[in-house]
């Protein structure tokens, strides 16, 4: 059947294609942002890049001490953990054939929770805003995974 699989002619897997593109894309802008602010700042992990610094006639030594890099980057390890766990899970979610309502509905949350905790985390908002957005977004994974291991038993 043409609207079943992982192609676009299935409602779902599009659905699904394009919130895993939205915090995908949201998580490779992490690593554009903190190259930029590494540039911006002369705050460079290795000696090899400290050239960029010196280039710019600034004294530069490979330092991992900078707050707003280190948040930055802190905020793109933690996508790394949560996006790349959703995207696979979410793969194998579609696959199996859930109620299409309550799978764009944890997409959405999903994407919601990782946007918001990004905010949360560059926007230093007090806590328990960011780990209320991470727990979120661990519940939707977490429900699609036991519902493909729910639906895979055998």
């Amino acid at each position: 059947m043409a609207d079943e699989g992982l192609n676009f002619a299935n409602p779902l897997f599009k659905q699904f294609a394009f919130y895993g593109g939205v915090v995908l894309a949201k998580t490779m802008t992490m690593s554009i942002l903190t190259s930029i602010n590494r540039i911006r700042k002369s705050v460079f992990a290795n000696p090899e890049d400290c050239a960029i610094g010196k280039a710019m006639n600034r004294d530069v030594k490979p330092t991992l001490t900078d707050p707003t890099v280190e948040r930055i980057r802190r905020c793109h390890l933690n996508d790394l953990e949560n996006v790349v766990t959703f995207v696979l899970v979410g793969l194998l979610y579609v696959s199996s054939g859930p109620d299409p309502s309550t799978a764009v509905t944890y997409f959405r949350i999903f994407t919601g929770c990782r946007l918001l905790h990004t905010v949360a985390y560059l926007g230093q908002v007090p806590q328990p805003s960011r780990a209320l957005m991470f727990g979120g977004g661990l519940t939707v994974a977490m429900l699609m995974a036991v519902d493909v291991i729910r639906k895979a038993s055998f």
